[in-house]
């Protein structure tokens, strides 16, 4: 059960990964919050975020199991996390929004 929520968290933090750095290119972003591009300030932030949901991830991915079979999973958590966030983009860019406001976005 242990393993199941970190694995789960490690997954969620791949999504929030994914969805920070690509609301750090501006054509999402305005997807998302209908305004102009982001401050530079905000794109560093947004791309600093989700560096740290990656690295993340992957922590928590290696923390369940040994380094071989945690980076396959990790892999696959990514590969998860960037259809999750691009379908999201596709259909319903606003459920993002959240990911924005941690971003700085106000």
């Amino acid at each position: 059960m242990h393993d199941a929520l970190l694995l789960t968290a490690a997954v969620a933090c791949a999504v929030a990964g994914m969805g920070w750095l690509a609301l750090a290119m501006d054509v999402h972003w305005e997807q998302v919050r209908g305004a102009d591009a982001p401050r530079p300030a905000q794109t560093m932030r947004l791309r600093a975020l989700g560096t740290l949901g990656l690295l993340g991830a992957l922590g928590l991915c290696l923390a369940v199991d040994h380094a071989s079979m945690a980076s396959l999973v990790w892999v696959m958590a990514l590969a998860f996390a960037a259809l999750a966030v691009g379908l999201a983009l596709a259909w319903r860019p606003r459920w993002l929004r959240v990911l924005a406001w941690a971003g700085g976005a106000g």
